[in-house]
């Protein structure tokens, strides 16, 4: 079969033939018809992320999920450890969700990545309640997009977002931000505005993708004065602007702030298994009926070598299609 295969630690996936998979009792063969590439995907590749750190690298397909047919002809989303940027894959039989009538292949690869890099930290880590004001750090990413979109099916009341393209910034109001902010702003702007919101509408949850500087601005945003002040939870999701930040001590004795991750490693074996019983198979219906909206950028696979390292449109997830 055809895949896009990675033979060496941290270079180009080669558009190459390659052995069919091993299907074993636990797995189910699907046909791929598309396969999103998001940082993850590209993290392992180069062996970069923690989740291969401890792993001999060997020629392998690139991909962690897909979307395709069974052999019923039943179409399904599904998630794999054998790679799924390829013709056929070996799905984990208890990772796959049906594919709902009027969602194509491209938006059903692309979305559920997103879905988990935002649901399951503003339904588990945040606990988000209908009536909460949530803070979105780094919206203008493709999950930062999603993540307005869920904030707001879940029933948020104002949702602030924050980021640096600044025309991007402002199409996030019609996804549902209720304000936006600008990170070009001067650090002293940037703080006085989130104390501000703070006080006139007291922030519940921060959903923060980037951490480093803006994270540690918001945080200190937050300091308290040695009365009561509002509980606010902070979820970190992703380190786009640095894995590190400095925090000081007295943030955390005088503000009641509660501080989680959200990624793989910190769910439950419960948590994971809801992510594909119930919240991904809610999301493909919100797409369906339009209340969820995500850009993608179709390749064919045979050009996957060209596009691996190519700059996508912002707010765009490049899907490969088969």
């Amino acid at each position: 079969m055809k895949a896009a295969v990675v033979f060496e630690k941290g270079s180009i996936p080669q558009y190459t033939e390659f052995p069919d998979p091993e299907i074993q009792e636990n797995e189910i063969l699907v046909s791929v018809k598309a396969a999103s590439i998001k940082n993850l995907d590209r993290a392992r590749a180069g062996g970069n992320h923690y989740s291969t750190e401890n792993q001999q690298h060997q020629p392998a397909i690139i991909g962690t999920d897909g979307a395709g047919y069974l052999e019923n002809g039943n179409k399904v989303y599904f998630f794999s450890k054998k790679g799924t940027v390829a013709e056929k894959a070996a799905a984990d039989k208890k990772m796959i969700i049906p594919i709902p009538e009027g969602l194509d292949f491209s938006l059903a690869a692309a979305l559920p990545n997103a879905v988990m890099g935002s649901a399951m930290a503003l339904k588990f880590r945040a606990g988000l309640e209908p009536g909460n004001t949530v803070l979105i750090n780094g919206a203008t990413g493709i999950t930062g997009r999603i993540a307005v979109q869920i904030a707001k099916l879940y029933g948020a009341r104002k949702i602030i977002a924050t980021g640096r393209n600044e025309e991007a910034l402002q199409s996030l109001r019609k996804l549902g931000a209720d304000e936006v902010i600008s990170l070009k702003q001067d650090d002293q702007d940037f703080k006085q505005k989130i104390k501000y919101i703070h006080l006139e509408t007291p922030i519940d949850i921060v959903l923060d993708y980037l951490w480093g500087h803006s994270a540690e601005l918001i945080l200190s945003a937050f300091k308290g004065d040695g009365t009561f002040s509002h509980k606010t939870r902070l979820v970190t999701v992703g380190g786009m602007s640095g894995d590190t930040i400095q925090l000081s001590s007295q943030i955390l004795r005088g503000t009641d702030i509660q501080i989680s991750g959200s990624g793989l490693g910190s769910w439950t074996k419960e948590e994971f298994a809801l992510l594909f019983s119930e919240i991904i198979p809610e999301m493909f219906q919100a797409a369906v009926d339009g209340k969820i909206n995500m850009e993608t950028h179709e390749v064919d696979l045979k050009n996957i070598g060209a596009v691996w390292n190519a700059e996508i449109q912002s707010g765009k997830r490049l899907v490969i299609r088969i």
